[in-house]
C-alpha cells in the first residue's frame, strides 16, 4: 500500500426502524465522522448491498447488531479469514437476520475477484429487534466503545499505508 492512501469502507448493517438493528448504521456514521476524511461509508440494509461498495478496499469494516447468546451490549470484533476452501472459517454456522449472510456475500465477492483485502466485523450483541426506533439501554451503552474500536481499525490501516 506504500505511496497511496488505504481505501477503507465502513458499512453499518441494519435498520434504525428495528430497534437494536440500528446500531450498525449509527456506529458506522459516528466512526467515520470521528476518523475524519478518507473513509467511505454506506448504510447497508442487506449484506448483498456490500457488493460494489467494498470492491477492492484495503479494509472493509462491517458493523452490525448480532444475536449470539451473549449478554446484550457485548462487543465482539472478528476478522474474517478464509479456510482452505475459501470459506470464511470463523463464520461457519453463523446466522443472519438478513436474506444472505455476510459469509455468503464475502464468498461471492472472492469468487468474482471483487472482495476487499481484509474484512473485520464489529458486532454488538443486540437485545430488542422489534419494530420501532431507539436502541435498548445495553446496546446504547456499547455504542461509544464500538465507535472507538472502528476508529482504531481505520487508524491502524492508515498508519500502514
Amino acid at each position: 500500500m506504500t505511496g497511496r492512501s488505504a481505501r477503507v469502507v465502513v458499512a453499518g448493517l441494519g435498520s434504525e426502524y428495528r430497534r437494536d438493528d440500528g446500531a450498525g448504521p449509527l456506529v458506522a456514521a459516528r466512526a467515520v465522522v470521528e476518523a475524519g476524511s478518507g473513509s467511505d461509508i454506506g448504510p447497508v440494509t442487506d449484506p448483498l448491498d456490500l457488493l460494489g461498495t467494498w470492491d477492492g478496499a484495503d479494509l472493509a469494516i462491517v458493523v452490525d447488531a448480532v444475536r449470539s447468546g451473549l449478554v446484550p451490549g457485548t462487543l465482539r470484533v472478528l476478522e474474517l479469514t478464509a479456510s482452505g476452501s475459501g470459506e470464511p472459517a470463523n463464520l461457519s454456522g453463523a446466522t443472519s437476520t438478513h436474506g444472505i449472510g455476510l459469509a455468503g456475500v464475502l464468498r461471492l465477492a472472492r469468487a468474482v475477484g471483487r472482495a476487499p483485502s481484509r474484512v473485520v466485523v464489529v458486532g454488538i450483541e443486540g437485545e430488542d429487534f422489534g419494530r420501532g426506533l431507539g436502541l435498548s439501554p445495553a446496546v446504547d451503552a456499547a455504542v461509544p466503545a464500538a465507535v472507538h474500536r472502528v476508529v482504531e481499525l481505520i487508524s491502524e490501516v492508515r498508519a500502514c499505508a
